[in-house]
């Protein structure tokens, strides 16, 4: 993972999780685990089957996963950054095609708590519906594959 030269935390830490975002896109679980602490969870807020709480292992598990289950990648666009100290915000859309050739969008908005550069915890908001109908059978079939 690489940082910009002499930057504020705040700057440091909006491009951690802006690398951390565009690695998800793309399904990189190894960059995107350089930027997770080691006890970093995911806090999926909602109702739905992707609520829930989600490890270190499970978060870059996912990650590698998605080559499979999003081949064409989630394609995140940032609509917004917002930071604060040890806190950033970001709202994006995801664009993707599934394995079985259906069209998957959805909005995001991620509250990421960092410290020491690293992200600790990701509170994310999406349309759960979304994500139940079109993903949620795809990851349950594939769900050995993911810790």
């Amino acid at each position: 993972m690489s940082q910009p030269p002499e930057q504020s935390t705040t700057e440091i830490n909006k491009h951690v999780v802006k690398e951390f975002i565009q690695a998800m896109g793309r399904s990189d679980g190894k960059t995107a685990s350089a930027c997770l602490a080691e006890d970093a969870f995911t806090l999926a807020k909602g109702f739905g089957q992707f609520a829930g709480v989600r490890e270190y292992d499970t978060i870059v598990g996912t990650i590698d996963a998605f080559n499979t289950l999003l081949p064409t990648g989630l394609r995140p666009e940032f609509v917004s950054f917002t930071a604060e100290g040890d806190r950033v915000v970001v709202e994006f859309e995801g664009n993707a095609e599934t394995c079985d050739g259906k069209p998957y969008h959805n909005q995001y908005c991620m509250v990421f708590t960092l410290a020491g550069g690293k992200i600790k915890q990701v509170n994310e908001y999406f349309c759960t519906k979304t994500a139940d109908e079109v993903l949620w059978p795809l990851v349950e079939a594939m769900s050995s594959q993911i810790p």
